[in-house]
């Protein structure tokens, strides 16, 4: 048994990596970070905070994290709202790349937003929602458009085609 708690008896099937996003709100804007030094969408506009679940963790409990670590906010774990998941893929390709992807929004916190990331975040900006920045990470794009529209399904897709 490995220390991630994974016995390796699935090692034959499909296996997706977690991840958790927090949008924050406020009076229709959405808070979005401009991705810098990642090696991933750098210098696309992407959620305020958001990473992979760890081992042993909860998708809401990783939403909470990774706003104290990436804005140095506290998110109390009632105040997160379940908006979709996505599950999203590149068929055949790596497995890094098959992703489940949860996504909250949070209108309550404590804390002064801030960067606290810099080799990560170029930028750190309020954005209302009928008028998002271009580019946006584009699994991100149609939750945004969704939380705008006040549609948004419990489960979507991002990648697999029709």
């Amino acid at each position: 048994m490995t220390g991630t708690g994974d016995d390796g008896t699935a090692d034959h099937r499909f296996r997706v990596v977690p991840a958790a996003y927090l949008l924050l709100r406020r009076e229709g804007q959405v808070l979005l970070q401009l991705r810098q030094g990642t090696g991933f969408m750098d210098g696309y506009w992407a959620a305020g905070a958001a990473g992979h679940v760890e081992p042993g963790e909860s998708a809401v409990a990783a939403a909470v994290r990774e706003a104290a670590e990436e804005l140095g906010v506290t998110v109390a774990p009632e105040d997160v709202v379940p908006l979709t998941a996505q599950h999203r893929g590149v068929p055949g390709g790596p497995a890094l790349e098959q992703r489940v992807d949860f996504f909250f929004a949070a209108d309550r916190w404590t804390g002064e937003l801030q960067v606290r990331e810099p080799a990560r975040t170029a930028d750190l900006r309020w954005f209302p929602l009928v008028a998002l920045p271009e580019p946006v990470v584009p699994h991100e794009l149609p939750v945004l458009r969704g939380l705008h529209d006040g549609v948004l399904p419990a489960v979507m897709t991002f990648g697999f085609g029709p």
